[in-house]
Order: C-alpha cells, then sequence, then structure tokens
C-alpha cells in the first residue's frame, strides 16, 4: 500500500463509484455483452468519445438539476470550462451534426460510455455508471420509435426477464402539450409543469398538488390533474389530436408485436427539456425493486443546435447500475465463471519449458489457459482454485509430458476426462 510518512492511504474508492475486482468485471462484461449483441443484431454501429466535453454543451439542452446540482466540471489551464459528460445524447448528437453530410440515413448507433453525476449514492443511483445509449437519426416518422422501444424490449428478454417481471410506460410531449393549451396553461410555466409532473412519483400528493396550483392556479391544476388520471380514456377524449393519433398508432403497433406489457401512462414526461415527442420508460415491477429502469424519447431538435440542418432523432440510454439490480432482485445473473478456461497446475520437478509449450499449444487452440509459477507445493496449488473459480484443472509432471496423455478435470462436478491435447480440447469444447 502506498503511504505519506507513517500514514497509509485508504483503500476505500470515491464515494459513489466503484471497484471491479474480476469477479464484478465478468457480471460487468455479461451485460455489456448482452446489450451489444442486441443492438448489433438490429445493425447498429458502435461509437466513442471522449468523457471531458465543453460545459457549454449541456447549459441549455440537458435538465436544470442536472446543471445546477450533479455535473462535475472544472477549468482546464486554458480557463475553459470542461464538463465530465452527465449524459450521452448531446455529445452523439454533436457528432452526428459534424459529420452529417457523410452519414445516410437511417443513422443507427449504439454506445456504452461511462458518465458522471454528483448524485447521493443510493439504490440504482451512483456518481459513476455506464450506459447503453441506442440512438436512430434521420427518421421522422413512428417506424423509429416502434424500431427502438423493441430493441429495449428484446434487451429485457435477451436478460432472461418474463413480460410480468417489467413494464413500459408511454407518452406523447406534444400530447400534453394539446393538453396544456387546451386548459390555457401560459407558454412560459409550460416547461416548470413537466418538470413538476417528472418529480410527481417523488412527491407526496398534496405537496404535488400544492406546487401544481401554485404554479397554474387551483381551476387549471384541477383540471390538468383531472385528465392525467384519466389513463387510456384520455386518448380518446383527445381522439382529434393528431399526436393522440400517433401515440395510439405506435402503441397498437408495438402490441401487435408481441409487447403486451405496454401501457399508456399521461404522466410520464422524462426529464430532459431536449425532448420534442414520444417518451417511453421501463419499469421494474417487482415489489422488492419497484423503480425506473431506463427510458428515453424523441429529440428531434437537438442536432439542429450544431448545425441548421433539422435531423430527427429517437433513442434511450439504459443504466448498467439499474440492469444489474433487476438481474440480482429476478435472479437472472448467470453463475460467470472465470474468463480462464483451463488453470495447469504444476508438479515438483517439471520441465516448465514443456508447460509452456503445452499451454501454448491450447491458446493456438482459442483455449485460455493460465499456468501456476508459484513454486508452491501440488496441494497447494490445487487448494487455490477453491477461490479463482476457473472451471477446468490440468496437473502436468514428467510422466505426462513424457506420454503426452494429460486429464482434465471439472472443478466443480469433479468429472474427468484423460487423453491427449487434441482429445482434451474437444472434450472442453463439446461440453
Amino acid at each position: 500500500m502506498l503511504g505519506l510518512g507513517d500514514k497509509k492511504i485508504s483503500t476505500e474508492s470515491y464515494k459513489g463509484v466503484r471497484d471491479f475486482y474480476p469477479q464484478d468485471q465478468v457480471v460487468q462484461d455479461y451485460i455489456f455483452g448482452v446489450m451489444s449483441s442486441v443492438a448489433r443484431a438490429w445493425g447498429y454501429d458502435e461509437y466513442g468519445a471522449s468523457v471531458l466535453e465543453p460545459l457549454q454543451l449541456y447549459q441549455s439542452k440537458t435538465s436544470e438539476e442536472i446543471i445546477r446540482d450533479q455535473i462535475y466540471h472544472f477549468k482546464d489551464r486554458g480557463d475553459r470550462d470542461v464538463a465530465l459528460r452527465p449524459e450521452m445524447t448531446p455529445t452523439v448528437a454533436r457528432m452526428i451534426a459534424g459529420k452529417i453530410q457523410d452519414l445516410p440515413a437511417p443513422i443507427r448507433w449504439y454506445s456504452i460510455p461511462n458518465l458522471f453525476r454528483y448524485e447521493k449514492p443510493q439504490r440504482g443511483r451512483l456518481r459513476e455508471h455506464w450506459q447503453l445509449n441506442v440512438d436512430m437519426f434521420g427518421v421522422p416518422s413512428l417506424l423509429a420509435e416502434i424500431e427502438v422501444i423493441s430493441i429495449a424490449y428484446d434487451i429485457m428478454k435477451k436478460f432472461g426477464a418474463d413480460q410480468k417481471d417489467f413494464m413500459i410506460k408511454i407518452n406523447s410531449r406534444p400530447l400534453l402539450d394539446d393538453i396544456f393549451k387546451k386548459i390555457e396553461i401560459d407558454q412560459d410555466k409550460r416547461q416548470f409543469v413537466y418538470r413538476l409532473i417528472d418529480k410527481k412519483e417523488k412527491m407526496p400528493t398534496d405537496e404535488f398538488r400544492h406546487a401544481l396550483i401554485a404554479l397554474i392556479g387551483q381551476k387549471k391544476a384541477e383540471t390538468l390533474l383531472e385528465d392525467l388520471y384519466f389513463g387510456e380514456g384520455l386518448l380518446t377524449m383527445m381522439h382529434e389530436s393528431e399526436t393522440a393519433k400517433a401515440l395510439n398508432k405506435t402503441i397498437d403497433t408495438l402490441r401487435s408485436r408481441g409487447v403486451s406489457n405496454l401501457v399508456f401512462d399521461p404522466t410520464l414526461t422524462r426529464g430532459f427539456d431536449y425532448y420534442t415527442g414520444i417518451v417511453f420508460e421501463v419499469f421494474d415491477i417487482n415489489k422488492e425493486n419497484p423503480r425506473s429502469l431506463f427510458g428515453g424519447g424523441r429529440y428531434d431538435d437537438l442536432v439542429g443546435a450544431f448545425t441548421s440542418q433539422k435531423v430527427p432523432a429517437f433513442g434511450f440510454g439504459m443504466g448498467d447500475v439499474t440492469t444489474r439490480d433487476f438481474l440480482m432482485t429476478h435472479n437472472l445473473l448467470p453463475k460467470i465463471d472465470s474468463t480462464t478456461d483451463i488453470y495447469i497446475c504444476v508438479a515438483p520437478e517439471t520441465d516448465m519449458e514443456e508447460v509452456y509449450k503445452l499451454a501454448q499449444n491450447l491458446r493456438d487452440k482459442r483455449v485460455n489457459v493460465a499456468i501456476d509459477i508459484s513454486g508452491k507445493k501440488l496441494a497447494d496449488q490445487l487448494k487455490s482454485l477453491d477461490k479463482r473459480h476457473i472451471p477446468f484443472v490440468v496437473t502436468i509432471g514428467t510422466e505426462e509430458i513424457k506420454n503426452q496423455k494429460f486429464t482434465i478435470r471439472n472443478t466443480e462436478t469433479r468429472d474427468e476426462k484423460s487423453g491427449n491435447i487434441d482429445e482434451l480440447v474437444s472434450y472442453f469444447k463439446n461440453i
């Protein structure tokens, strides 16, 4: 451990972030692997960007709460305001705008960046997390909503979730705008109403009601509350609204394609100011973890902040922390062993050069191999396997090298198979 004089430096990580020991990293890699495989299966290309961005990128396009309370920022040596990215959407919009003339629509991109927010660490929320971002650019029609929400659903299914384990809530910001217009909420107050509705589930009912009355007056507040609690009947009531028709069509199409756990929620707004159309969120409905898992929506104006060309966009962000909580709550995390396939224990007085040749032969056959070079007794080498979580072990001594016959043992079941290298590889790969 490093030290400053006699004082030892703490082994604790910074508050709200995680260290990923090998077993943790294996789980993280599994989560990323499922996310990436589904995105690629739908034809999305991976991209990346620096964690550092100009603070200005977020000041007008990200939620006020993030800018005021949560963003990590500093001045660099050139007196520039710099931020650690709190979200990825402004970054991808900037990148799309920079190459828009070279990118044929539809543009399908995904990424799994790490993001930073100065939040109170709690279940589902940390100060650093990773997030799958799936975005489609250049498609103004509802086909974008239908495809991207289908991808979100597909990811949950690939993790092993049943439809009864989660719910997808959907709404439309333009529909809320139509309702605001109908009850004559002033234009300059609508954004504040959006933000208040977004916090509704985190506030006591009376507190929310009083805040709404203070913002728009009692009569308008009561009318709005009546509309919001009308549920799917609101879509029927607003049947002349084009936005209601579009939302209905999206819901009907997704349900016809098997997304039967999709529900309309007129109180869903999403917290970011850049959303312009349909929004959605995926919720865990298990009583042990009842919370929003992830979501997204349409943001047709964000790319336009960087270029004169209007580029429609729809996407979502899915965080690794809430995903892992969901998988643990529903017992969906598979048993994951070490990425090492075979551990070679070496008997005393064994020619190590021959052991290295054997290990390389296995690696050439796409088997991951580690050799015990500790110099410990063979019994101690084998005992260490209890903590390594490596699925197979081979013990090699002088006789094994001489006869080129080896025994591979499953460290969990204790099943064994003997043979030459090719026979062992065939056995290992066909288990």
